[in-house]
């Protein structure tokens, strides 16, 4: 059977684990789920460049069919990473053997699934608010987890909820909703893959009774950026029905500022109140613990290229910041950034280490950090290319951080990247204890990403993940390998 013959078969296998047992496949962390068979090509030719094998087809193909058969439940499955484990330590046993074993604990429990879930509510309904609800949708499966609930927003339009349908359903940087959207004026819903979310139309955070519609014990994900401090975030916990908040933005005063990957097991049930940071610190956060656990930083400098958000004007005009007055669209705009002094909230051990500024750019999504580094251990351009491209296959920060040594990548190519930080090797310069490292980062979706690890966390609904432990591999020779 051809490659693309047996990509195509194994759709429905991917689905029906989806569907009947609550098993979401991966492969190194990309999403099976809902792919078409070029989609599944391309994550196997993805894989050539992350491991020191080829990841074909002809073994990934019976290993789906196989565990399709084991009445599995639920669990995050890397088929790539569960085949190179059965290549490495089979020692002989069939490959139904081998799983058996390697998943006993959910062996045999067809779909079960011990999470409790947690009902959601997205507090704003802008550009990170929309994302977040594509994700959560995505990943609703059997309804167990984060179930998005409803969105809050202040009406804008006698037609408010169709054009707010209209929205999720249309982005013109991420493309068109995978599915179907329905609107019920009547209920004031929204139904997106048979997911239903009520619309609240609200302009107090502390007065919406969310018990009235069935929501209890809710995660508030507020991404309005309103507010910022204690105070002001605590207006949600006055509402009847909600039991935590998210700030999806930078905190201020003594919240937690959460990168996760990096301190979110610092969260604790008597967090009411956490914040995801931003964007640019959990772009740049991970790469720098990365870099300062192995080679210590001195001092750094952190310079953003970051594409133009909906706080700029389009054409001059009156704007209270400096600079973000003048078009965003037509010009480079030099603003503050507050990342690198946020970053040492999330790891102390750079406090006082790291300086920063931004350039805002004439483009919508997709911005990159320039890390210019001076290290207490000298390096070489190879060896911390090697080291960083072996942290985004098989460490703690693998979600958080990926590789790339393409000569020809820009921008573009990482819209939709779930990963917090993508290094660009081929940009790596190193001059003994001297290093500039360049980290692109999708500030839209990758960010929302990291925002729903989060909210994981803070709900307690993370499922089992297998391979639950990674080969040990040997640092790879580099090799430039296609995007």
């Amino acid at each position: 059977m051809g490659r693309e013959a047996l990509a195509e078969a194994m759709i429905p296998v991917i689905g029906r684990l989806y569907r009947e047992n609550n098993v979401v496949t991966s492969i190194h962390g990309r999403s099976l789920i809902n792919k078409s068979t070029m989609n599944i090509l391309k994550a196997h030719r993805f894989a050539r460049r992350m491991s020191n094998h080829e990841l074909l087809l002809e073994e990934t193909a019976p290993l789906l069919n196989a565990l399709s058969e084991l009445e599995l439940g639920a669990a995050a499955i890397d088929i790539a990473r569960l085949t190179e484990k059965f290549r490495a330590e089979g020692n002989g046993a069939s490959l139904d053997e081998y799983l058996r074993a390697e998943l006993a604990e959910i062996v045999g429990k067809r779909g079960a699934d011990d999470r409790t879930s947690t009902d959601v509510v997205l507090y704003g309904f802008g550009r990170i608010g929309r994302l977040l609800a594509r994700i959560l949708i995505e990943k609703a499966g059997g309804g167990h987890g984060l179930r998005l609930r409803a969105i809050v927003v202040r009406k804008g339009a006698e037609n408010d909820l169709v054009k707010r349908a209209s929205l999720l359903r249309r982005d013109s940087v991420h493309g068109s909703f995978e599915g179907t959207i329905r609107v019920d004026e009547e209920a004031n819903t929204i139904t997106a893959n048979g997911v239903q979310v009520q619309v609240i139309y609200s302009d107090n955070p502390a007065t919406v009774d969310y018990t009235a519609y069935g929501i209890k014990d809710a995660l508030v994900v507020d991404n309005t950026g309103r507010w910022r401090d204690a105070d002001g975030l605590s207006q949600h916990l006055q509402s009847k029905g909600v039991a935590r908040v998210l700030l999806t933005a930078p905190g201020k005063g003594e919240l937690k500022n959460i990168v996760h990957g990096i301190n979110h097991r610092d969260i604790n049930d008597d967090d009411k109140i956490v914040t995801a940071a931003s964007c640019t610190t959990n772009a740049i956060t991970p790469v720098l613990k990365a870099i300062n656990d192995k080679f210590g930083i001195i001092h750094g400098h952190v310079e953003t290229v970051h594409s133009f958000t909906n706080d700029q004007n389009l054409i001059d005009n009156f704007h209270k910041g400096d600079r973000r007055g003048r078009s965003a669209a037509l010009n480079m705009v030099i603003t503050e950034t507050g990342a690198a002094k946020a970053v040492a909230k999330a790891l102390p051990e750079l406090q006082g280490k790291l300086t920063g500024n931004a350039i805002r750019v004439p483009t919508p999504d997709v911005s990159m950090a320039i890390l210019n580094l001076n290290l207490e251990n000298g390096t070489t351009r190879d060896e911390v290319n090697a080291y960083l491209r072996e942290m985004s296959l098989h460490s703690d920060l693998r979600k958080q951080i990926d590789y790339i040594d393409s000569p020809d990548v820009v921008s573009t190519d990482f819209v939709g990247s779930r990963r917090a930080g993508i290094v660009d090797g081929l940009a790596t310069i190193s001059n003994d204890k001297n290093l500039v490292l360049y980290v692109w980062y999708d500030n839209e979706f990758g960010y929302s990403c990291q925002v729903v690890r989060v909210m994981e966390e803070m709900a307690g609904v993370n499922p089992p993940s297998f391979p639950a432990k990674d080969l040990i591999a040997p640092i790879a020779v580099l090799e430039t390998a296609d995007a």
